[in-house]
């Protein structure tokens, strides 16, 4: 055995999008959004090209700025990947209630 202090080591099945698309910026987003019964109905968004990544809610796109600094783009490129968001994410569903 290791000498690693676990908090937790946990698999599950997941489900994952993989999506790519290009907005009116020009700016191309190539993204996975994986659901899981984790993070307490939020999805991880993952950057494939930038390797960013955000648990993310309805919450989260609703904060002014949250995409920009989680995802270092410009508010335009912002815009976009919110509008696309808010369809994907969809309400929280708590999982393990």
């Amino acid at each position: 055995m290791s000498d690693y202090d676990f908090l937790y080591d946990h698999q599950e099945e997941t489900t994952t999008r993989f999506v790519c698309f290009v907005g009116n910026a020009l700016h191309r987003f190539d993204l996975a959004i994986m659901t899981t019964s984790r993070f307490f109905g939020k999805k991880l968004v993952i950057d494939l090209q930038s390797g960013r990544s955000a648990v993310m809610g309805p919450d989260d796109l609703a904060e002014e700025g949250y995409l920009e600094h989680v995802f270092k783009l410009n508010e335009e490129q912002a815009l976009e990947l919110n509008e696309f968001l808010s369809q994907v994410i969809g309400s929280i569903h708590f999982t393990d209630i």
